[in-house]
């Protein structure tokens, strides 16, 4: 079998890793083993932050949504029933910024989610 000179693929998977580690602590951002495995578990980290981000911001949006319900003397389940019922397919990110922004216009969907879920209640 040839003999295989690793040269520049070598040095290009470890100036890879050691420029992902760039300003990891002490021989994290030095050495490309300890670069390595620190950039491996960042890695890992970022990818279970993206999922928990969303988690996040849904109930974000929720506490949102049940402040503004809670103003107007409806609970959040009843609320969110209602808007279904009527036919009102907003998302929460939506109801959020409209509970912050737009009192008048979150109002009128109070007044909507309301008329459906008690006709529906009888």
């Amino acid at each position: 079998m040839p003999r295989v000179k690793r040269g520049t693929h070598r040095r290009n998977y470890r100036h890879k890793t050691l420029r992902r580690a760039k300003g990891f602590f002490l021989t994290k951002s030095k050495l490309n083993r300890a670069a390595q495995e620190a950039v491996e578990k960042a890695l890992r980290y970022g990818y279970v932050g993206r999922r928990l981000k969303k988690r996040n911001f849904r109930s974000l949006w929720i506490v949102r949504i049940n402040a503004a319900c809670r103003a107007s003397d409806i609970s959040y389940s009843k609320f969110i029933n209602g808007l279904k019922r009527a036919g009102i397919g907003l998302n929460r990110k939506v109801l959020a910024d409209i509970a912050v922004n737009d009192s008048a216009g979150f109002a009128a969907l109070v007044v909507r989610a309301k008329e459906a879920h008690g006709a529906n209640l009888q």
